[in-house]
């Protein structure tokens, strides 16, 4: 008691050894008094209450309950991250189908094929040629031999008509290069043609190997745009060009229509001082025939329009039986440097007719009111660097292109 009261005033605090232990003393019988067992348990409460004095205060923790269910609609869950495969470019590009972004898509299965099912499946003939190579000279020898089986040329409202014939004849170019072909003769109202023509092309034996022979059958049309039949591709890679060959191909559908009109080469120049506007029609290539039997006899209207007011006009001479025309002809027209800004100069080809009509090859239009961006960029090329000649190859349009586009052309016949 007095140890309580002590503890109680003085708030003495003992640890569990400062604690006196009371001594255990046994009944004659061996057991535990109740005395004995009264102290022993106050004692070993003293020990438990000193412990727990000593001992420091744990914090207090908030946790709140996890929620089991759905969550509620104000609640965002979590999404778990996703470990994405990181792409280089050469994966990027490896996804896409080139066959689904090509002009001739619906043609892709081509190559599966054999010549007799494309013929059955396409029904545009069959085409006959042959491919040389001379190591010695440099140059590759392409000679059309025939064609058979050509279909009957299409009538303006989309119907074939069977008692007609063709005018066919092929175009031949080293693709990419379509600029620098060759061209076989019209063979009139037949379809199976006799062409037995050779053509030969200056080019090295390893960039051979790197171009694609395209042949293109073309029927003849005196009224109209000369209509594409169909066409053959062989890449060169794939055949023997020094021991050569010849082969029989049926031909395809070709995504172009219409055969190009042709090409110009002109050169202008402007002098300030003079106001002399000068043009060079140095030559053309490639024209479109207009005479089935000896192919065309171009010349070059040049007509001068000032706004919307035709001026002058001004004409090559026309050359017997070509397609590719050199002329190397020079023109000058007086245009005032103020009014050069409202100047056009109007360019179209013709094919000389004795008897009738000249008949219209095709047409670009220079300066204020130009057809195209190829007509604008040499315009402005010129207006740059006047007193120095700017030469430039065009694309002929056709009549309807350039009304669509160039006032200039309307003005002209």
């Amino acid at each position: 008691m007095a140890s309580r009261s002590n503890d109680k005033d003085g708030d003495s605090v003992h640890t569990a050894s400062d604690v006196p232990l009371t001594p255990r003393t046994n009944s004659p019988d061996g057991r535990r008094s109740s005395s004995d067992t009264s102290k022993s348990t106050y004692s070993l409460t003293r020990r438990i209450s000193s412990l727990d004095s000593r001992r420091p205060s744990s914090p207090l923790i908030d946790i709140k309950p996890i929620e089991f269910g759905v969550l509620s609609a104000k609640k965002e869950p979590i999404q778990p991250s996703v470990l994405r495969r990181t792409y280089t470019p050469d994966d990027y590009f490896r996804k896409f189908e080139p066959r689904l972004y090509s002009l001739d898509s619906n043609l892709d299965d081509v190559d599966s094929l054999t010549d007799e099912e494309i013929m059955s499946k396409y029904q545009l003939g069959m085409l006959h040629f042959s491919t040389q190579y001379d190591l010695l000279h440099n140059h590759l020898t392409v000679r059309v031999i025939e064609a058979r089986d050509l279909p009957p040329p299409i009538s303006h409202d989309g119907s074939r008509q069977d008692m007609a014939h063709s005018n066919p004849y092929v175009k031949i170019c080293l693709l990419p290069d379509q600029k620098n072909s060759k061209q076989t003769g019209v063979k009139r109202k037949t379809q199976k043609p006799v062409f037995e023509e050779r053509y030969t092309f200056e080019i090295p034996f390893l960039e051979a190997q790197r171009r694609t022979l395209l042949l293109t059958v073309v029927d003849f049309d005196k009224f109209s745009r000369h209509c594409v039949i169909g066409k053959v591709a062989v890449p060169l890679c794939e055949v023997d060009l020094v021991k050569g060959g010849h082969w029989w191909k049926a031909l395809i559908p070709s995504s172009q229509n219409e055969v190009e009109l042709g090409e110009l080469l002109l050169s202008l120049n402007y002098l300030p001082s003079a106001g002399r506007l000068n043009v060079d029609i140095i030559r053309a290539k490639q024209l479109l025939q207009t005479d089935v039997s000896q192919g065309s006899d171009p010349f070059v209207k040049i007509q001068l329009v000032h706004g919307l007011k035709l001026v002058k006009t001004k004409k090559t001479s026309f050359l017997r039986g070509t397609i590719d025309p050199f002329y190397n002809e020079s023109f000058s027209f007086k245009v005032p440097q103020e009014e050069l800004e409202n100047a056009s100069l109007v360019f179209t080809v013709f094919g000389h007719n004795m008897k009738s009509s000249n008949d219209f090859i095709g047409r670009i239009v220079i300066g204020q009111y130009s057809s195209g961006p190829s007509e604008s960029n040499h315009w402005r090329r010129m207006l740059n660097t006047h007193r120095t000649a700017v030469e430039q190859w065009h694309s002929l349009r056709s009549r309807a292109e350039c009304d669509r586009v160039s006032p200039a052309s309307l003005e002209v016949t």
